[in-house]
């Protein structure tokens, strides 16, 4: 469990052959740190309920070990490709259900969202939130693949753009406030602006 004053996000990337998994705790300051990054696979081969089984128990494994306060989960959007839609929808459920079996907080949020969250831009490209990602948790290499990459942003994104708010905004604008990265700055500027 992440220590007081934090909040520990599993961000979860579904799809079938790769969803990818982030923890991250994330301090009141919105300062953040790695707690784990992978992937779980699944062989294109393998009927989909056993495919759904195996994603079921990684993610199980995921949230066993670390223990999340909250699950963000890539909400599902319009893709040309229906069966690929379809497999995302499917990772997407199961990651949805296992929060809710825990009683834990799930939310979803939009890849546009993510990347706005993460880089400022939300056209942003993968190596673009790949690269933020890493700086925002200083990591010595941008980490890979993609899809791992893309359950931290989803991660930081749900904290930054929520899970902490309250207590951000309760903490004044002192020291915490300096420490925000460009791209968080640029999110809290925002935030602020819409709620006018």
């Amino acid at each position: 469990m992440a220590s007081t004053g934090t909040l520990r996000v599993l961000g979860v990337d579904p799809g079938l052959t790769r969803c990818g998994v982030g923890v991250v705790d994330v301090a009141r300051n919105r300062s953040a740190s790695l707690v784990h990054v992978g992937v779980v696979r699944t062989e294109p081969s393998l009927p989909i309920e056993q495919r759904l089984a195996a994603i079921a128990a990684g993610l199980r494994a995921v949230l066993d070990e670390y223990r999340p306060d909250v699950v963000a989960v890539e909400r599902v959007f319009a893709q040309h490709n229906r069966s690929t839609v379809m497999g995302t929808a499917q990772a997407s459920g199961i990651a949805l259900l296992l929060a809710g079996e825990r009683g834990l907080v799930a939310a979803t949020h939009t890849p546009s969202e993510v990347k706005a969250a993460v880089t400022g831009y939300g056209a942003a490209d993968k190596l673009q939130v790949q690269t933020m990602v890493a700086r925002v948790l200083r990591l010595d290499a941008l980490p890979q693949p993609a899809d791992a990459a893309d359950a931290l942003a989803l991660a930081l994104c749900h904290a930054w753009r929520g899970g902490l708010t309250a207590s951000a905004s309760g903490s004044g604008s002192g020291s915490g406030s300096a420490t925000l990265t460009p791209a968080q700055r640029a999110w809290a500027n925002a935030e602020r602006v819409t709620r006018r």
